[in-house]
């Protein structure tokens, strides 16, 4: 058993996870805000543009997909710490090889090590969140979730300011790289060692075999895929709201650039919103009940979004998309963590799903909008919702005796 740890152990890896989840979108937004100067230092086009993003995509896929075993090896603990200098050291390297070497092959080393990195931690991060949200007793991770999202407005930011000043990327990079190594470091001190995430200090753990064999489990539980079916409508509505709903506006609807982006930051709030304060409702009503609701306003969101005929009625559906997608992510990795013994397995498994929607979702959207149009492929995203929905019974917690059943079967 792990030991009991005081208020003030507690309160300090809580404090820990907050800011890795912090950094993660601190680092994604610190490469998405300079991706104009990086073109434009390369001479690269939006299809090379895209090939990176495309790696990068894959690499985070394969962090994702591989965290079990990074995780059985070195616990989860030592794993957030490497993985996160891993990332903090692919973001300067794609610094350096736009601005110093000017080198793609550079570039997509350090894409590789960015999004390999994140994958790895996002998995780590989430077990160490849920298991904080279970010796609460009450759902806090939707605030884990919008505490990346503070990362990543914060990043913005910051690499607005380091635009608007002329500072070149390599520079901008590799401070935002070292601000991240130190807060990895830092970290690494207040995250206890658990038994539960196989960090290995004064613990005999249990066989690789063993730990590998746990790991590969979560994909042969059918609860895995409905729980990743709940994460992938809603990972599909979040990922296309990112990148499409600002060209719906203007392309679909007639507005102007302004205003698509204005319809986004609305999407944004919504979210953001509901990730910080809808942990009572879950407590108050439960996980299914609240699932359900949420996919009802996602799919009255982007059905007003892809109909309104005028400003306010596409805002409110751009803010309604947002409150709807904002719980099924990290209400689905609540639910795959319900049992802790195979909590970064079942994360990751579930993970894996929903991220491959986030990831691979919009360039689909893209290719299909121009066949049929922008704002009718959006149709897709209210059946991809409505699945969800369905679905969300999945995500009912477990009972013990249904921990003990998936214990003995694996």
């Amino acid at each position: 058993m792990d030991t009991a740890l005081t208020r003030s152990q507690f309160v300090r890896w809580r404090a820990a996870i907050f800011v890795i989840f912090l950094a993660s979108g601190l680092s994604i937004a610190t490469w998405a805000s300079r991706v104009p100067s990086i073109k434009a230092d390369l001479d690269l086009d939006n299809a090379q543009v895209g090939m990176i993003l495309l790696g990068m995509g894959i690499a985070s896929i394969i962090g994702i997909s591989t965290s079990p075993a990074v995780m059985a090896r070195t616990g989860a603990r030592r794993g957030m710490l490497l993985t996160m200098l891993a990332f903090a050291a692919g973001i300067a390297l794609v610094g350096l090889g736009a601005t110093v070497f000017t080198s793609v092959p550079i570039v997509l080393l350090g894409m590789a090590l960015f999004g390999f990195g994140n994958g790895c931690v996002d998995v780590m991060m989430n077990v160490e969140a849920t298991a904080i949200e279970q010796q609460m007793g009450k759902t806090i991770l939707p605030v884990f979730h919008a505490f990346f999202s503070f990362g990543t407005v914060l990043g913005a930011g910051a690499g607005a300011l380091a635009a608007g000043s002329g500072m070149d990327v390599a520079t901008h990079s590799s401070i935002m790289g070292a601000v991240i190594a130190v807060i990895a470091v830092v970290c690494f001190f207040h995250v206890p060692v658990r038994e539960a995430a196989l960090d290995p200090e004064g613990h005999e753990k249990p066989a690789w075999r063993e730990r590998m064999h746990v790991a590969l489990e979560a994909w042969r539980e059918p609860r895995t895929y409905l729980l990743g079916m709940v994460m992938l409508g809603m990972a599909f509505a979040e990922g296309g709201a990112n990148d499409w709903i600002a060209l719906g506006a203007e392309q679909g609807h007639g507005f102007d650039e302004g205003t698509g982006a204005v319809a986004l930051a609305v999407f944004s709030v919504g979210m953001t919103v509901l990730r910080l304060f809808g942990g009572p409702l879950v407590d108050r009503f439960g996980r299914v009940a609240v699932l359900r609701v949420l996919a009802v306003a996602a799919a009255a969101g982007i059905l007003l979004f892809i109909l309104g005929t005028s400003l306010p009625l596409v805002l409110i559906g751009a803010g309604l998309w947002g409150v709807g997608a904002s719980l099924g992510f990290p209400l689905g990795m609540s639910a795959a963590a319900d049992d802790p013994a195979k909590a970064a397995a079942r994360v990751s498994a579930a993970a894996t799903i929903g991220y491959v929607a986030f990831l691979g979702g919009p360039p689909v959207l893209g290719v299909i909008s121009e066949h049929i149009g922008l704002l009718n492929t959006l149709f897709i995203l209210v059946a991809l919702v409505v699945a969800s929905g369905l679905f969300s019974g999945a995500a009912r917690p477990l009972r013990e005796e249904e921990k003990t059943a998936t214990a003995t079967a694996a």
